[in-house]
């Protein structure tokens, strides 16, 4: 009876180890491909960043667009008040 103890005494390691090992090979699956996406990301990470960049400094002088309205505020008011005293 010690021999068919021992060989189910083993029979569970064995399973153990399996069970172990099919976790760490599915785990491995997910993680690899997000670390590949991670990897692909940080490469286009300058580019994007550069892009980026272009894009603050083609759009500063809007910055000044609510001043330019006001301007233009101002002149059509004028021009108003000059066709108004015109009698247009």
């Amino acid at each position: 009876m010690t021999t068919l103890a021992a060989s189910s005494s083993i029979t569970g390691w064995v399973v153990g180890y399996v069970i172990a090992f099919v976790v760490v090979v599915a785990v491995v699956a997910l993680i690899v491909p997000i670390l590949l996406l991670a990897r692909s990301i940080g490469r286009a990470a300058p580019q994007i960043n550069e892009s980026l960049q272009e894009a603050v400094d083609n759009t500063a002088p809007l910055t000044e667009l609510n001043t330019t309205i006001e301007s233009a505020d101002v002149i059509v008011a004028g021009l108003n008040r000059g066709r108004a005293r015109l009698g247009g």
